[in-house]
């Protein structure tokens, strides 16, 4: 199992807060259904729901992201559902201060070691992108 981990961030919320959006996924698809037109066709075609992100991949078709781990307020694990390689994220949240938490994101993918080369790369970006979404929403004051 090759793992990626995303930068970590410090966002400027408890804990507890941030746990508790995070672990009731339905409350991203409340924003999305907010957004303009042009900013959910740049998203392409995902869905939540309270334990699961639903994503169609081009060239794959739906691909699910279920809950199937919390320890509240400090870690929550995803794994895929009709992936074609087992896959899974995990969300580790750790207090930083009174009123900030520290996010770390880490992509767990079985893939073979001679393919990890081609792409390691984009999972790496796609962690990344993972801590940049955190820091995103849960930056935000009106969060």
């Amino acid at each position: 199992m090759a793992k990626y981990s995303g930068k970590p961030v410090v966002v400027g919320k408890p804990i507890d807060e941030i746990y508790n959006k995070v672990s009731d996924l339905s409350s991203f698809q409340q924003r999305i259904d907010q957004l303009p037109e042009e900013a959910k066709s740049r998203l392409g075609d995902v869905r939540f729901t309270n334990d699961k992100i639903f994503i169609n991949a081009p060239g794959v078709g739906e691909i699910a992201f279920a809950v199937v781990e919390r320890n509240a307020p400090t870690f929550l694990r995803l794994s895929a559902e009709n992936s074609p390689v087992p896959f899974n994220i995990r969300m580790n949240f750790a207090e930083s201060g009174p009123s900030e938490t520290k996010v770390q994101t880490d992509l767990d993918i079985e893939i073979p070691a001679m393919l990890r080369p081609l792409v390691g790369g984009k999972l790496q970006q796609a962690a990344d992108k993972i801590s940049e979404m955190f820091s995103n929403v849960f930056g935000a004051a009106n969060v």
